[in-house]
C-alpha cells in the first residue's frame, strides 16, 4: 500500500475526449510547440527536518515547477503551534546562459578543442552575446565562437538547480519534526478511455465486453515516486487565471498492470478513485492504468433512429413559414445502448471519456466500427453510444399539407415519413419528430401509434420489413 504521508490527487478540466494525442505522443523530428495541460493536481508530502527553537530558515526542494505558491499549506505533526512567517518561491533555475550573465565581469575558464588537444583560456568575461569575449590577465581580448567546455568557480547566489520553497519557520520545539506540505500545481491531467468489443450474440443479439483505462500526463516539473494516487471525477469549479504557455518536453509512455486497481467512492458531490498500490509519475511522462477490470458479456441493444426534423428546431417563437422544414432527407443513425447496473455486470460510476467500439470479423481480426464521447455516468443509468449511419436504410420526410388561419390563430401540418430497408432482414427503427413551430400542439391524426417524449418530441416505433419500405403519416395542429 502507498504511504498516507505522500499522496497526489489529479483533477481534469478538459472536455471529455478532447485531449489530442499530439500532447503525449512524441513524433521524431517534429516541433512540439506549446501546450497547456488542461488540469491540475493537489500534492501532499511529508518530510522530516531538524528544527531549532525560534526562527528557522528552511529550504524545501523537489516541489513542482508549476506549483501555485498561494495554495501552499504547512503543518507540523510534532508542533501544532509551528508556523511559517515568510515564504519565498525561488524558481530561477540554473542554465548556461544564466551562468554566463551572472559571471559578466568575473573570471571564467574556457576549454577549446583544437585538433586532438584541449586548450584552456582563463580571463574576465566581458561579453556573452552571440559568443564569448574574455580579457586575459595581460589585457588581451579573445573572441571565442566555439568552445568545448566552460568552468565556473561556483554557483552564483539566487540560482537554483530545482524549484525551491524558502521558509522562515518559527517553532518552540527543537528537534526532528515531520512537516506536511500541501499545494496545487498545474501541468497535470487525466482522462478516461473505454474500449468495447461488440458481438451480435446474447440477449437482443447484442453483447459487448468493456474495458476502462485511465491516462495521466505529468508535465508539472516534478517527479512523484511511490505515492498514493487519487483521481477526482466530476465538475469541480475553479477560478481561472490567464494561462501562460509552457514548452512540451520529451514524453515517455508507460503501462502498468497490477491486481490492486482503483477503488471508487463518493466524495462531496464527486467521485474519488484511489489506486490500491503505490504509483510512480515521472516528470514529462504519460501513464496508462486500468480503471476497472474488464467486464464481459454485457447485454446491450442496437437502436436505429431516423431524426430528420431536429435540424429545424431552434426558434424561440411562433414559426408560420410554410416552406420551413417542408422536405428533408437524412441518414438513419445507429446507436448502442446498455444499462450501467449490477444485473448487467456493471454498476460502476464511469468518468466522462471517449468510448471506442470494435467488432471481431469472421477471420478473428478486430475492426473499428464507431466511437462516441460519454459524460460522467453514475451507476444504474443508461449509456448511449452513437456509432454512425446505417448503410442500407434510408429515410425521407415530406410535408404533404399545410394550412394556417391567422384570425383563429390556428395552423396544421401533415407529414409523410418513408423508410426504405434494403437489408435481407427486418429492422426496428425509431422515428423521432420535433414539433418545432410552436409549444401548443396536438396530433389530430396518425397512421401509427406514437409516444410523447417531452414537450416538443414524439417517437414512432416501427418495424420495416426486409427489402421493403414503410410510410408513417401524421397531422399536427398548432394554436396560439
Amino acid at each position: 500500500m502507498a504511504k498516507d504521508k505522500d499522496a497526489i490527487t489529479i483533477y481534469s478540466s478538459a472536455q471529455p475526449g478532447s485531449i489530442s494525442p499530439d500532447i503525449y505522443r512524441p513524433v521524431p523530428g517534429q516541433h512540439r510547440g506549446y501546450y497547456n495541460v488542461p488540469g491540475y493536481a493537489m500534492v501532499k508530502s511529508t518530510r522530516q527536518y531538524n528544527i531549532s527553537k525560534g526562527v528557522n530558515a528552511l529550504e524545501v526542494s523537489d516541489v513542482a515547477a508549476l506549483l501555485d505558491p498561494t495554495t501552499v499549506q504547512f503543518r507540523s505533526e510534532d508542533d501544532q503551534d509551528a508556523r511559517v512567517l515568510e515564504q519565498n518561491y525561488q524558481f530561477d533555475l540554473v542554465s548556461q546562459q544564466k551562468l554566463l550573465q551572472r559571471y559578466l565581469g568575473q573570471s571564467i575558464t574556457v576549454e577549446q578543442l583544437i585538433g586532438d588537444k584541449i586548450h584552456k583560456k582563463t580571463g574576465e568575461l566581458i561579453s556573452a552575446d552571440g559568443g564569448l569575449v574574455i580579457k586575459d590577465s595581460r589585457g588581451g581580448i579573445h573572441s571565442i565562437n566555439s568552445y568545448h567546455n566552460i568552468s565556473f568557480p561556483e554557483l552564483p547566489g539566487g540560482l537554483r538547480t530545482k524549484p525551491t520553497l524558502v521558509w522562515s519557520l518559527f517553532s518552540d520545539k527543537p528537534g526532528k519534526q515531520d512537516i506536511e506540505l500541501s499545494y496545487q500545481t498545474n501541468g497535470m491531467t487525466w482522462w478516461s478511455d473505454y474500449n468495447i468489443t461488440y458481438s451480435e450474440t446474447g440477449k437482443n443479439n447484442c453483447e459487448m465486453d468493456l474495458a476502462g483505462w485511465v491516462s495521466i500526463i505529468n508535465q508539472s516539473g516534478a517527479s512523484f515516486e511511490n505515492t498514493k494516487l487519487k483521481l477526482i471525477a466530476g465538475d469541480v469549479n475553479r477560478a481561472q487565471a490567464s494561462p501562460s504557455p509552457r514548452a512540451m518536453r520529451q514524453v515517455t509512455m508507460e503501462k502498468i498492470s497490477d491486481s490492486a486497481g482503483f477503488e471508487e467512492k463518493s466524495f462531496f458531490e464527486y467521485h474519488l478513485y484511489t489506486l490500491g498500490r503505490p504509483a510512480d509519475l515521472p516528470n514529462n511522462s504519460t501513464k496508462q492504468l486500468e480503471l476497472f477490470p474488464a467486464v464481459k458479456g454485457i447485454n446491450c441493444k442496437k437502436e436505429m433512429v431516423f431524426d430528420a426534423s431536429s435540424q429545424f428546431y431552434g426558434y424561440g417563437g411562433l414559426n408560420t413559414g410554410e416552406s420551413y422544414g417542408k422536405n428533408s432527407q437524412s441518414d438513419v443513425n445507429v446507436y448502442l445502448r446498455f444499462k450501467n447496473d449490477k444485473s448487467n455486470g456493471m454498476g460502476i460510476p464511469m468518468p466522462a471519456g471517449r468510448i471506442r467500439v470494435n467488432q471481431r470479423d469472421s477471420d478473428g481480426s478486430l475492426e473499428f466500427i464507431g466511437e462516441d464521447i460519454i459524460d460522467h455516468t453514475p451507476k444504474n443509468e443508461d449509456v448511449l453510444i452513437k456509432m454512425g449511419n446505417a448503410f442500407d436504410i434510408k429515410g425521407e420526410r415530406k410535408q404533404t399539407d399545410y394550412r394556417i388561419d391567422t384570425s383563429k390563430k390556428t395552423m396544421s401540418e401533415t407529414f409523410e415519413i418513408t423508410l426504405k430497408n434494403h437489408k435481407d432482414k427486418a429492422e426496428e427503427i425509431v422515428i423521432r419528430e420535433t414539433l418545432y413551430r410552436w409549444s401548443n400542439w396536438k396530433i389530430s391524426s396518425k397512421s401509427h401509434d406514437f409516444s410523447k417524449e417531452d414537450s416538443r418530441h414524439i417517437h414512432f416505433n416501427v418495424k420495416v420489413p426486409a427489402n421493403d419500405k414503410i410510410t408513417v403519416k401524421y397531422k399536427v395542429d398548432y394554436s396560439w
